[in-house]
């Protein structure tokens, strides 16, 4: 038995290959002060929870599944349905694998690990502020990401590669998101290889995916603290596996083409915004 079916919360994307959010009844703190109705829940819920067991050493697989799908509830509950597309994507592949992301919003990092982590063990490829900002860091930490420092890309690419090998010998699967910064607009020629090289030295498949989190916006003094916006979808697509094969630079176009169709199709939409 998956241990992640353990519980309603847990369980909230395990439930087919799809998901679509319920409709939800939106309070009136929520509609009149949506940003502050959404930090208060999200600060004084997950986030302190979450801290307090990984102060403790408690932050396990299952806490971190409850703790973010604990954030996609707050985030319906907020206005902002979740659609979820593809994750047959996520059990098609045996062994480890590579999921090979846009980077929209701080939300995606909060969000995948509800939606990946009950199907394969997985962690991120993170700049290395998150590992040392308050509340985040130590949940950050205790999930043994692969950190970067985003500022000398030769060191920045050995340590992906070096510490993707080792948890992928590990069976574990690593989110990586290769643009430089978050961005409501995708633009290839800013969305690197890097994923596609560590997939080609560890022979293991990348799974597309296109995400769209705008409902969590950008602050402009503090990037993760942005106005958070009712009514915007937050969608998430998964793409077939893709094997590497040749220097790669076909599967990357492959990639970036599915993100920015997919984008270009929300857009009709939902609208983005910057």
């Amino acid at each position: 038995m998956n241990p992640f079916e353990d519980g309603a919360l847990c369980a909230k994307f395990l439930t087919g290959n799809a998901y679509r959010s319920p409709d939800l009844r939106t309070g009136l703190f929520s509609r009149m002060l949506p940003s502050l109705s959404f930090y208060s829940r999200l600060f004084l819920g997950p986030v302190r929870w979450l801290c307090r067991r990984a102060a403790r050493g408690l932050c396990d697989d299952a806490a971190w599944v409850y703790a973010s799908v604990w954030v996609a509830d707050l985030m319906e509950r907020l206005g902002c349905p979740v659609e979820v597309q593809g994750m047959e994507a996520i059990d098609a592949v045996d062994g480890p694998c590579l999921f090979v992301a846009n980077h929209m919003s701080t939300l995606e990092t909060f969000m995948l690990p509800g939606i990946i982590r009950p199907r394969r063990p997985v962690t991120f490829v993170v700049k290395q502020s998150l590992t040392t900002m308050p509340f985040f860091g130590p949940v950050m930490r205790s999930r043994d990401p692969i950190v970067v420092g985003r500022t000398n890309p030769r060191e920045d690419l050995k340590a992906v590669l070096e510490g993707g090998l080792e948890r992928l010998r590990k069976g574990i699967s690593i989110i990586v998101f290769p643009q430089h910064t978050r961005s409501s607009i995708f633009a290839p020629q800013q969305f690197n290889s890097i994923g596609i090289k560590l997939a080609k030295k560890a022979a293991v498949p990348v799974v597309p995916l296109a995400l769209k989190t705008d409902a969590w916006g950008t602050g402009k003094k503090i990037k993760e603290l942005g106005p958070v916006r009712p009514g915007l979808p937050v969608r998430f697509s998964f793409a077939p596996p893709l094997q590497i094969s040749g220097p790669g630079k076909e599967e990357h176009a492959a990639i970036c083409r599915y993100i920015d169709e997919h984008l270009r199709q929300w857009q009709r939409t939902d609208g983005i915004n910057a």
